[in-house]
């Protein structure tokens, strides 16, 4: 929901002012790609924080199964 509500703002944008809009998609594809690899480092590190959590908590959910 949000991508639509973001791209009908694009073009209202880019109704209004043309080469503000095209700068904006340039600028935001730019920045999205400068962002990338922290949400690559930050999703590497939450599944190894699960996995490392996972192996901690093994022994008491087998004990609980008991």
């Amino acid at each position: 929901m949000k991508t639509v509500i973001a791209l009908i703002l694009w073009f209202i944008l880019f109704s209004l002012s043309w080469p503000l809009a095209v700068f904006l998609f340039f600028f935001l594809g730019f920045f999205w790609l400068i962002l990338l690899p922290f949400r690559i480092v930050g999703f590497t590190l939450e599944v190894v924080f699960r996995t490392v959590g996972a192996i901690l908590t093994l022994p008491f959910r087998v004990l609980k199964g008991v």
